[in-house]
């Protein structure tokens, strides 16, 4: 069987360019031993600069754009913060995210590219739209394009990404049929850096494509309708980008390390002043050797830097990097043609579009396919039904992993009742009330094992599923003790995870109301995170209570189960594996206050929603019916199912869920998809139920009314 290797560094990757990504697909297939990689960026994507005109244009779409970065971490082995950093702190080797405690590194490495904002100029920040960072300007230039019908554009700086970017939006809008109003603005000549061949073949193409360039002019103020100029024109636009220049983001100037105009210094190593800190891309400086911000130099920096993040961590010799002197300019004229530009000479044509558009799909091709890292194969003999119980994909985290309601139903139905008139416990509660000197408390316990390479996240997930059995039972909570296994790490990243795990666990706690009291630590072979948790309850909520004609109120989407089994396979898109991870993260102590009055309810967890809506039918002695088309279904859940995902425990839920008539397709299949951190299933009563809903949906809940209660036998019917 693989080795597992105790973890002794930790190097940090912070922000997804170009750089990053490669070394991420290439530590995949090579990784370092010992090392735990984390990778910040504030989205789960990363779009390639290269294809951006050609997005604008309309001859890509917005997934031809993107870097996934979840599936690809999942790749590398490494863990995906989704946030935005904000500093570095040198002496205490951590990198500052806001709604996180501080990332600790041995080695980090920066590569989080520049803006285009302008926030010097009056009015942009309200009416203009940077270039830069392209993943916000894609999106509203995907709402623009789509809805305006007497276009408006101004582009602020006239070099070559704000000319590719107005003759990309020309092209576009007269795809529409539109006769779009356009003006390159700059305070010196357009198109400046190219030679006389070139830039005379761009202004033809500018020209062509119907735009007015407005040169040697200061922009003073930006309106919503207009672009106010220091001579006093006023430009109409309603569609303002700004594409002039670079600028770095300002907290690189405050960490402490040497910089050039904000972006951080380095040498032929590409290490900043600290030799523990590497920056790469369009936010560093080549001190040794300056070059333009271009995408060019961050694709030909990605071997070296991991070559020599390598060797930081473990030791080696660093490897000088050497850029080029001149490069291929390869320029999008707005239609499907292209100019190439290199040492002096200059061409336009078709062919020389297919060519640039030939690299660029390579580029990304390295992000949608990767390789197949094969597992050791079993010994030739080994015991009967390993192979099976091995199955072909990997096991699920969360509750995904937890014993089948049928095997577990068994075996507890199977013991000796001990009776204690001081405990007392509904059949398929989750959790017992336990009356002490007259006061109900609700105690309960859960643990899951870690579905995310992210621990910090598994432990807010996890924290505010334990606290779903409180909540789903009218209760607050009180005293938490912590439990976890950490795997093998050395005693430096022993107390760095520790540090920052419990400071989750102790903010998710509080702000539910409860206190951790203690827990338990040990080592394993991988993260598992549990609590248990005491609360009190003036008038528990049980399953048991259910009447016909009551409403089914479900809280929360469902689908987080299958998610994370293709994301576990690398076939979920990174947007719906963040999508879902956050609605784990939401709490549901506010939902359950709104639901006080419910007859019955629980919150939806590894059994399903089938499986738990069960557990109320049973201990109610009623039937239930459920309509298909209301339940609410994460983004990409559905999809995911119709080809076939399951999570492991999928099986056993189905079995165990009892008769559940009419649950066919991929909806019906998702009824029976273990949550981890669901929401709350309620049953409440006719008169109540819609003003209930409103009150829900007003706090931010995304609930709906999914069926109701009946009379009769305790099975389930879904239409």
């Amino acid at each position: 069987m693989q080795q597992s290797y105790p973890m002794t560094r930790d190097l940090v990757l912070v922000g997804g360019g170009h750089s990053h990504a490669l070394v991420l697909r290439m530590w995949g297939m090579d990784p370092l031993p010992g090392v735990r990689v984390t990778l910040i960026n504030p989205g789960p994507t990363a779009p390639y600069s290269g294809m951006l005109p050609g997005f604008v244009a309309g001859h890509y779409g917005r997934d031809d754009l993107d870097i996934d970065l979840i599936r690809l971490a999942r790749f590398a082995g490494a863990r995906v913060i989704l946030g935005a950093a904000t500093g570095i702190d040198l002496a205490a080797r951590t990198v500052k995210v806001p709604g996180r405690p501080p990332i600790g590194f041995d080695v980090a490495s920066v590569d989080i590219g520049i803006t285009s904002d302008m926030p010097d100029l009056p009015g942009f920040a309200a009416h203009g739209v940077p270039a830069k960072p392209l993943g916000a300007f894609a999106a509203r230039w995907d709402s623009y394009r789509a809805t305006t019908t007497a276009p408006r554009v101004a582009v602020v700086g006239g070099g070559v990404a704000g000319a590719e970017l107005i003759m990309a939006m020309s092209h576009a809008l007269r795809a529409r049929g539109l006769t779009p109003e356009l003006h390159l603005i700059d305070r010196g000549p357009v198109l400046p850096i190219f030679n006389r061949k070139a830039r005379q073949i761009a202004l033809a193409a500018l020209a062509g494509c119907g735009v007015t360039l407005i040169e040697n002019a200061t922009v003073t103020r930006i309106e919503a309708d207009h672009v106010v100029l220091a001579d006093g024109r006023m430009i109409p636009a309603d569609f303002v980008t700004g594409a002039a220049g670079s600028v770095p983001a300002p907290w690189l100037a405050e960490i402490g390390l040497e910089t050039h105009d904000g972006f951080l210094s380095v040498g032929p190593t590409l290490q900043s002043s600290d030799s523990a800190i590497f920056a790469v891309g369009d936010c560093a400086h080549l001190s040794h050797a300056p070059r333009p911000k271009a995408g060019v130099f961050a694709v030909r920096q990605a071997p070296i830097l991991l070559e020599n993040l390598r060797a930081a961590l473990s030791g080696g010799p660093l490897r000088p990097y050497h850029p080029q002197k001149d490069y291929l300019k390869l320029v999008s004229l707005g239609d499907r043609v292209a100019m190439a530009e290199k040492l002096g000479t200059a061409a336009k044509g078709r062919i020389l579009w297919g060519w640039k558009d030939r690299i660029d799909r390579k580029f990304m091709q390295k992000f949608q396919t990767y390789p197949v890292m094969v597992p050791p194969a079993l010994p030739a003999i080994v015991a009967a039904g390993l192979r099976d119980a091995i199955g072909d994909q990997p096991m699920c985290g969360g509750c995904g992993a937890k014993v089948g309601r049928g095997a577990l139903g068994d075996v507890l139905g199977a013991m000796p009742a001990t009776v204690r008139d001081d405990v007392h416990s509904v059949p398929g509660d989750d959790a017992a009330i336990v009356t002490v000197g007259g006061i109900r408390q609700i105690m309960t316990t859960d643990h899951l094992r870690s579905f995310t390479a992210d621990w910090g996240l598994m432990t807010r997930i996890a924290a505010i599923h334990a606290l779903g059995d409180i909540w789903a039972m009218g209760g607050r909570p009180q005293a938490v003790t912590v439990s976890l296994i950490l795997p093998r790490l050395t005693a430096d990243l022993q107390r760095r995870t520790l540090t920052e795990v419990m400071t989750i666990a102790r903010d998710v706690i509080e702000a539910a109301g409860g206190v951790i009291v203690g827990g338990h630590t040990s080592v394993g072979d991988e993260y598992t995170v549990g609590f248990t948790v005491t609360g009190q309850a003036d008038r528990p909520i049980t399953l048991s209570g259910a009447q016909p004609g009551d409403r089914l109120i479900l809280t929360k989407p469902i689908g987080s189960g299958v998610i994370m089994a293709a994301e576990m396979r690398g076939l979920a898109k990174g947007a719906d594996v963040a999508a879902a991870l956050a609605r784990m993260c939401q709490p549901q102590d506010r939902a359950a206050a709104l639901l006080n009055g419910a007859h019955a309810m629980t919150d939806v967890t590894g059994f399903g929603l089938a499986g738990h809506l069960a557990g109320i039918c049973a201990a109610s002695g009623m039937g239930a019916e459920l309509d298909q088309q209301a339940i609410p279904v994460m983004a990409g859940a559905e999809r995911l199912a119709a080809a076939g995902v399951r999570s492991s425990i999928y099986a056993d839920n189905r079995s165990g869920a009892g008769p559940v008539f009419g649950a066919n397709g991929a909806k019906g299949d998702l009824l029976f998809d273990p949550q981890t951190a669901g929401g709350l299933l309620a049953v409440v009563a006719e008169t109540d139920a819609a003003h209930v809903l409103q009150n829900l949906m007003d706090t931010g809940h995304d609930a709906a009314i999914i069926g109701q209660i009946v009379a009769g036998a305790p099975v389930i019917r879904a239409r």
